[in-house]
């Protein structure tokens, strides 16, 4: 078994997200779209003595570390392998937490990918998904093998997609929660005279280029969080301005995102949100998922 494992965890941004039907078990279907994009977590697991110890850097706060998804993924890991775990993790934190960007989510993941590949590969990538599948609806994506995948029903059902170009993306954030629920509600509000969304249908092409996608870009959480926080809608406005060919909510929220032809554009919008008080982060998207990097005992970190 190998000693050391260091992996890039990327935050995810929603290029379209649909709230479909209510299930009995009352979580709601959904349809998106996930774009991973080079905004990311790092960890560095290590084998040790007995017990699972997380050390997180970056000022971001992830809570008690017990509730923690890296110790989490770590202990459902293991108790499928059928081993005691050993095992020191640092975190490193660049993705803000609660922000729609599936921050914790990708660090579950890479936690299970690191793992897998100290321990020598034991689990096929669909066992990594039924795992993945229990920790969160987002953790699926980022096993998924690909930079972009169509998505259906709690994210248990994904279909991995060719990569589109990358481009440069902004990241905003207004520095506010926005709870999960609470955005489901204000949905629900919003539905209240009409209790199913549109129906639509789509061609897999209008998915290959950035054109297309930009046809279908949408999020049902938008509306109720523009409501909440105005900024986001000054925001994403400024994006537009300077050219954004998408620019939506990511997730439920807070975080507001756009994908630009060029870098220029991206500073021109940067330059103006700042000026509105949100915090920004310049990434890009992916063309394809970090590598897990294994490394024997002695090597430097």
């Amino acid at each position: 078994m190998t000693d050391h494992a260091r992996v890039e965890a990327p935050a995810k941004v929603n290029l379209r997200l649909r709230i479909l039907s209510r299930e009995d078990t009352g979580y709601h279907a959904l349809e998106t779209v996930f774009c991973a994009v080079s905004l990311a977590d790092t960890l560095d697991l290590r084998c040790g003595e007995p017990g699972i110890r997380l050390a997180v850097r970056g000022g971001v706060d992830t809570g008690p570390p017990e509730r923690n998804l890296v110790v989490r993924a770590a202990e459902r890991f293991h108790d499928t392998l059928g081993t005691t775990a050993g095992l020191d993790v640092e975190l490193t934190k660049r993705i803000p937490s609660t922000a729609g960007l599936g921050g914790g989510s990708s660090d579950a993941a890479a936690t299970l990918r690191a793992l897998n590949a100290l321990h020598g590969e034991p689990f096929t990538s669909a066992e990594l998904l039924q795992i993945a599948i229990e920790l969160g609806s987002d953790v699926p994506f980022f096993l998924c093998g690909s930079p972009l995948a169509l998505g259906w029903g709690r994210g248990e059902r994904l279909l991995a997609l060719p990569p589109l170009s990358v481009r440069p993306v902004l990241v905003v954030h207004p520095g506010v929660d926005m709870p999960t629920g609470e955005a489901f509600r204000r949905v629900a509000e919003r539905r209240a005279v009409r209790t199913t969304p549109e129906a639509c249908s789509f061609g897999l092409e209008a998915l290959s280029g950035w054109d297309g996608v930009a046809a279908l870009a949408d999020n049902d959480f938008e509306p109720g969080a523009f409501e909440q926080v105005p900024v986001l809608a000054e925001a994403k406005w400024a994006m537009v301005e300077a050219g954004a060919e998408v620019s939506l909510l990511s997730g439920s929220g807070a975080s507001l995102y756009g994908v630009f032809a060029t870098e220029a554009e991206r500073e021109a919008a940067a330059e103006r949100i700042t000026g509105l008080g949100p915090a920004v982060w310049r990434a890009e998207t992916l063309a394809s998922m970090p590598p897990v990097r294994v490394d024997p005992a002695d090597a430097q970190a």
